[in-house]
């Protein structure tokens, strides 16, 4: 058994014959079974490689050899090209909607059009002679470019589009299908052929393809416009920007309105923004009501300190309340009195007595709410026509009595200086019916312009002259 064993082993160990051919070369490779280190046995194995199998130069072991070498053998096909097309020189109707991604206005141009080996010129003018310095009007890189039918951008027939790996975009045009579908073919072949041109590796001396997954395009009818998304997919690091981002302008849309809608929702009410000091409430603008309450008081301060710098050194002004103060000035005061800074009238900027009237002036216009309600509009109107004085004077004096307390005293105080306003009439020329016409529209009107215009400013000023005649006994002025 134990000599069985020693010549099975010896069999087993016993290397298989080498064949060679004549023709023929042998390659032996050694192969490792996995077995124990005790155990291992080498066997030999022979393989017979034809001559059609065999590679024709001797491939080295190095990496960036063999790079090397799969890209010769890649470029192997393209060492033959087709001429490229070229076009002399044609009018073409021309439109440059887009520089590197930003749009630009649309304006046609016929432009003497030539097509050479990859690149697209546009000149101004015909060129029957050789190009002079600065004579290109555009020139457009057919390298890596999108060329298709387009009917959305224009209304004119025959139009494609040539959008350059930079991102710009331009609208070429003819009247001629013929001619347009020459140009359209002429155009596309020569950016196959530009795009196809193999690149030279740096530091080396050979060649690499160009990129060989550039978009179908489009048809070579202006009516058929194929799209492949497979396709759409490949050119976006040829397409211009705004193809670049098309697909996210929703994503960042709907991204914008969410963050608006959290700021909206986060954002602290105006009562808040009021107890912290970041919002103050102005003087002029505010509500009547609302302003007396702020400070307490039935009559707004502001109107109350103007009165008392009118009477003390501004009754006798000529054209007092009718002539116009500087309406910088005016701004300036209004601002100081906004940001309630303290307001000194006796200063020398506020000298001039029309600033201080014209600040007045302004505060009851920008009232939300004029100083005779908006309601009572319509009541005042219907009283000031009743042709019996004393009842008119009754209904009148009814109408103040029922208004609110901020709007009844600020009234009172304002008449009865206007009242002696009149007692200098001599000297500031100011009669009843000027005041009248001043303070008419400025202290009412309708809440909304439905009647005449005319007929109303008329009533305005008859109530407001009306009230300043009869001021004594409607706001009982005697007992004060």
């Amino acid at each position: 058994m134990a000599g069985t064993r020693i010549s099975n082993l010896q069999n087993a160990v016993k290397p298989a014959p080498l064949i060679l051919l004549p023709s023929q070369e042998a390659v032996l490779m050694r192969m490792k079974s996995p077995q124990t280190s005790a155990d291992r046995l080498s066997q030999s194995k022979s393989m017979v490689l034809h001559e059609s199998d065999l590679p024709k130069n001797p491939i080295s072991r190095h990496r960036r050899n063999q790079s090397q070498h799969n890209v010769l053998a890649a470029g192997e096909g393209l060492s033959a090209f087709e001429p490229c097309v070229e076009l002399k020189g044609e009018h073409l109707n021309v439109a440059k909607i887009s520089q590197s991604g930003k749009k630009q206005r649309k304006n046609w141009a016929v432009m003497w059009s030539v097509l050479t080996s990859g690149k697209l010129c546009f000149y101004k003018e015909k060129q029957e002679t050789p190009l002079k310095a600065g004579g290109k009007t555009d020139v457009v890189q057919l390298c890596g470019a999108v060329i298709e039918w387009m009917t959305e951008k224009s209304s004119r027939k025959n139009v494609f589009q040539v959008t350059t790996n930079t991102g710009s975009e331009y609208l070429l045009q003819t009247d001629s299908y013929s001619t347009a579908n020459k140009w359209y073919d002429g155009i596309r072949k020569a950016i196959d052929h530009s795009t196809k041109l193999p690149l030279r590796r740096s530091n080396s001396t050979e060649y690499l393809p160009r990129h060989s997954s550039l978009p179908a395009y489009a048809s070579a009818s202006p009516n058929t416009k194929p799209r492949n998304p497979v396709h759409r997919r490949s050119i976006n690091m040829f397409s211009s920007s705004k193809l670049k981002h098309s697909a996210s302008d929703s994503a960042d849309k709907n991204g914008v309105k969410n963050r608006l809608k959290k700021f909206i929702t986060r954002r602290p009410s105006m009562k808040t923004l009021k107890e912290k000091g970041l919002i103050k409430d102005r003087v002029f603008g505010c509500h009547l009501l609302t302003l007396c309450e702020r400070e307490g008081t039935t009559v707004p301060r502001f109107v109350q300190i103007c009165l008392d710098a009118v009477e003390k050194q501004g009754l006798d002004a000529d054209g007092i309340y009718r002539v116009s103060g500087n309406l910088a000035t005016i701004q300036k005061l209004r601002f100081i009195v906004d940001q309630e800074e303290a307001l000194d009238l006796d200063h020398s900027q506020w000298e001039d007595i029309h600033v201080v009237t014209g600040a007045l002036k302004l505060f009851f216009r920008e009232l939300p709410e004029p100083l005779f309600p908006f309601r009572f509009f319509t009541p005042f109107v219907e009283a000031i026509k009743i042709k019996e004085s004393k009842l008119k004077v009754q209904a009148v004096k009814k109408l103040i009595q029922e208004l609110p307390k901020p709007n009844r005293d600020t009234m009172k105080l304002l008449f009865s200086h206007l009242h002696r306003v009149l007692d200098f009439s001599r000297k500031n020329l100011m009669s009843t019916q000027g005041i009248g016409i001043v303070f008419g529209p400025t202290l009412m009107w309708p809440e909304l312009d439905t009647g005449n215009m005319a007929v109303n400013l008329v009533y305005q000023n008859q109530i407001v002259e009306f009230i300043l005649i009869e001021s004594q006994e409607i706001f009982n002025l005697d007992g004060k």
